[in-house]
């Protein structure tokens, strides 16, 4: 138990002469000329990549794993020219392990700042709902969250329904349509900034039925990454007009008899996702039905009251792109009369939603919310709790992710054991004659836990820049997802400092850990076993 305290002491007490011997034992002197050529081409494919990756325009995956074996392959013929295979073998599994690590914590993390932007951008940061079927006192809640905290900064109702839209013949789809106020939705929610043509204001009124309308891109435009949704703007329908579409409405009026134009008809506004609009085919100015499913069934009798469903008309007055698919896909907003006109509620809603100054403080907002409407039937959920299994998946996920690649790191200390144990066993004449010379166990200790540590700051500085880089290039010139099944197009990257050097640090405790046992073999031999058959 002493040798181990010993030895674990021994790092705060490191004279020259150990660095310089552990350092002389490590590096020996070598200098492999033709390992040397071939880290120079290796760096200069490096650098030819990282060349066409700055001219080249959007993704270019070729060029990304160029890059990322140009940096591997540089550092395993840097090793080799510098160090002998065992020690270079050792490097490089913590380099690669450190590496993986930093490039999996920046793809997970970067994945759930995503969602969070995402989520944050159309939705509230607190939402007030009622299990109770009647929601009309809900300007009286509005109120009570309007002075329950400062740090309160907007509120307004909303309904939410499943619907269903058509357009034409052979364009429908079931949507998620929310009614809201548009003269207080922009104090909520940002979709303003989300708008690719139009504007949340056009909901405001009815619109005619045949005419152009002012569908130009919003003044804001839509955060977008390079090279995916930037060409949400393009991918769009003709900006201005209404598109002929007899079906759907949208011919123009008949004059009356006598040559007096028809009257024009006014039909409420309806703004929708990108996706959405791509899939009814649909721009700003068209004309498209939602139906109410079941509105025509009487649930005391089972019967039919008509025989069709309730529809009504809307015209499109905006399209936005949130980059989240499944609101993109699904998501209509209307004014909050038309939304309760069609669900036949009268003056109710669903709920009250409110936005916060500081995001961080919406869970507080909301449990102080609750007790001041004195709880059920009242509930009040902030947005982390309405996507707590979205969040929760995507920690579980990094939590494990990490442990795995940790082991990986591990893996990599086991060898660094066996390097140093054969160094022992190489070295035994050297340990003997430092001993014999008077040298104390605890400095020859000292030389191999020296070089162990070097061996880990070597390969974790080699992982860092490797990881690092390849997670900077992945970002900018990185990889298109499939939005139906990742939610967002594109490959998402966020570095933190604090989890590179969270990393950094387990790996030096691990490198650390590993020099114990071959440092104490060393400091256990005796000069007249190192010397005896010499």
């Amino acid at each position: 138990m002493m040798r181990l305290l010993v030895a674990l002491g021994l790092l705060f007490r490191v004279s020259r002469f150990e660095l310089h011997v552990g350092w002389r034992y490590l590096y020996g002197g070598r200098r492999d000329r033709v390992m040397g050529r071939s880290a120079l081409v290796a760096a200069s494919i490096t650098v030819v990549a990282a060349l066409v990756l700055a001219l080249s325009s959007g993704a270019n995956p070729l060029a990304v794993i160029a890059v990322v074996l140009g940096l591997i392959a540089t550092s395993v013929f840097s090793l080799l020219a510098w160090f002998s295979v065992f020690t270079s073998v050792s490097v490089l599994g913590v380099a690669l392990g450190v590496a993986a690590l930093t490039i999996v914590l920046a793809v997970t993390t970067g994945f759930e700042a995503q969602f969070r932007e995402k989520v944050l951008g159309v939705n509230a940061h607190v939402i007030v709902q009622k299990s109770q079927s009647t929601f009309a006192e809900y300007r009286d809640v509005m109120a009570t969250a309007r002075g329950i905290d400062p740090e309160v900064l907007a509120v307004q109702p909303f309904i939410f329904a499943e619907m269903l839209v058509t357009r034409g013949k052979g364009h429908l789809s079931g949507v998620a349509i929310k009614g809201i106020d548009p003269a207080l939705v922009g104090g909520v929610l940002d979709l303003e900034k989300h708008m690719i043509e139009g504007s949340v204001a056009s909901l405001a009124t009815p619109v005619p039925s045949t005419g152009d309308l002012p569908c130009t891109p919003a003044a804001v435009p839509a955060p977008r990454a390079a090279g995916s949704a930037a060409n949400a703007k393009s991918d769009a329908s003709p900006k201005t007009g209404p598109r002929p579409d007899p079906a759907a409405g949208a011919a123009p009026p008949e004059p009356e008899p006598g040559g007096a134009p028809a009257a024009t008809e006014q039909l409420p506004a309806i703004i929708m996702g990108k996706e959405l609009a791509h899939k009814l085919r649909a721009s700003c100015g068209d004309i498209v039905t939602v139906v109410v499913p079941l509105s025509n069934i009487d649930f005391d009798t089972w019967r039919a009251k008509s025989s069709a469903p309730r529809t009504r008309k809307f015209r499109v007055t905006g399209v936005f792109y949130s980059g989240f698919d499944e609101y993109d896909r699904r998501l209509m907003y209307t004014a909050l009369p038309n939304t309760q006109e069609l669900v036949g509620r009268g003056d109710q809603v669903m709920g009250v939603e409110l936005k916060v100054k500081d995001v961080s403080h919406a869970a507080a907002i909301a449990r102080k919310l609750e007790r001041a409407l004195g709880g059920p039937p009242y509930q009040v959920e902030d947005w982390y709790e309405l996507n707590h299994n979205l969040f929760t998946a995507l920690r579980i996920q990094k939590a494990v992710l990490v442990v795995i690649l940790t082991l990986i790191i591990a893996v990599a200390a086991f060898n660094m054991v066996s390097a140093l144990t054969m160094m022992v066993t190489d070295k035994t004449r050297d340990v003997a004659i430092l001993k014999s010379m008077g040298t104390q166990s605890s400095s020859v200790a000292a030389v191999f836990q020296i070089m162990g540590l070097a061996i880990g700051g070597i390969g974790t500085l080699l992982g860092v820049v490797i990881g690092i880089t390849t997670a900077v290039v992945m970002r900018n010139y990185g990889y298109h997802l499939d939005p139906k099944v990742y939610l967002i197009d594109r490959l998402p990257i966020e570095l933190r400092p604090m989890e590179v050097l969270l990393v950094i640090g387990v790996t030096m405790i691990i490198s650390l850990g590993a020099t114990i046992g071959p440092a104490l073999t060393a400091a256990s031999l005796r000069p007249v076993d190192g010397l005896r058959y010499d």
